[in-house]
């Protein structure tokens, strides 16, 4: 489970890292990526385009949730740095009906969510982002992974997980 924030530099660079093991795990099974929003107080446009990936989601499904938010992270420069008014030139780029999205958008009926999530990262011991978390089928056992960590040491503490 990776809480994120969209505006977040390290969780743009970690973003690709995760990619990276969803190639390498995915297909077998061994492996899911839950994102959840973890927006910081230091970057207010990240609620925001949190929900525009909630948007997403909800006009075209899974596919069109990672296709938007790989999308953002590409272009966002980070730190607060993404214009707004992007939000739907990127949602009409990823194929969704531009309209609907901003109506969706400016609703605002994701932000619930948003705030839902962002309490869990809380509540789970997040304080900076990214905040992942590694869960086992069962449940039972969980180690976390300490920020923006590199492909191998990723992939280090999933290979420990699975031989348990």
């Amino acid at each position: 489970v990776e809480f994120s924030d969209l505006e977040c530099p390290f969780c743009k660079s970690f973003h690709n890292t995760l990619k990276q093991i969803i190639e390498e795990y995915g297909p077998n099974g061994k492996v899911a990526w839950v994102y959840r929003h973890f927006p910081l107080n230091i970057h207010p446009k990240a609620t925001k385009e949190a929900e525009a990936t909630e948007c997403a989601a909800e006009l075209g499904g899974e596919i069109k949730f990672w296709e938007y938010t790989d999308r953002l992270f590409e272009i966002t420069p980070s730190n607060n740095g993404l214009d707004l008014g992007l939000l739907s030139v990127i949602a009409k780029n990823v194929g969704l009906d531009e309209q609907a999205f901003t109506v969706c958008l400016d609703s605002g009926r994701h932000a619930k969510t948003v705030q839902e999530d962002l309490e869990d990262a809380l509540n789970s011991g997040g304080r900076g982002t990214p905040h992942t978390i590694l869960i086992t089928r069962d449940g039972k056992r969980s180690d976390r992974v300490a920020g923006a960590q590199s492909f191998e040491v990723v992939r280090a503490q999933i290979e420990k997980l699975l031989s348990e």
